[in-house]
């Protein structure tokens, strides 16, 4: 067996990342039509399966951190394909990061945009409400009270 070489570290955390966005941005899709379609309940879910991934995702950004500081020509790889095999992981990589962003910014605008139309809707029931006890009130204060005294 040969020994491992630093950039199969790298390679392999490379390889976990785009798994873990491969996932998330399938649960930002199953995000994105839950609120199209008002099931709060599966949306609840939903945002709890992507929070555990965000976590994973957030430990792979950790562990990733030192090869930032690191030249990139400076690494040492097994070979060119293996190279750029994990170049083109990280730039998939870099692509699923903007799309899920883009999902998530899309899926925000929308819940805003329900959410506004609720309070919309619940601001004209309370002035349906009030319009209809502000008929109700002289009508019961009549029933009670008849003036039987004469001016005579």
């Amino acid at each position: 067996m040969e020994d491992r070489i630093e950039t199969d570290e790298l390679a392999e955390l490379i390889g976990k990342k785009l798994v873990v966005l491969e996932q998330l941005r399938g649960l930002s899709r199953r995000q994105s039509d839950l609120i199209a379609d008002g099931d709060i309940q599966r949306l609840l879910g939903v945002l709890s399966a992507k929070q555990t991934l965000l976590v994973e995702l957030q430990k792979l950004q950790k562990l990733l951190e030192p090869f930032r500081k690191q030249e990139p020509d400076a690494r040492r790889w097994r070979t060119p394909h293996d190279r750029q095999r994990c170049r083109q992981a990280a730039e998939r990589c870099e692509t699923l990061l903007s799309e899920i962003m883009l999902i998530d910014r899309q899926s925000e605008a929308e819940m805003t945009r329900r959410r506004d139309a609720v309070q919309a809707r619940l601001e004209e029931c309370h002035s349906c409400a009030e319009a209809t006890r502000a008929y109700l009130r002289p009508a019961a204060a009549l029933r009670g009270n008849i003036d039987l005294t004469s001016d005579t």
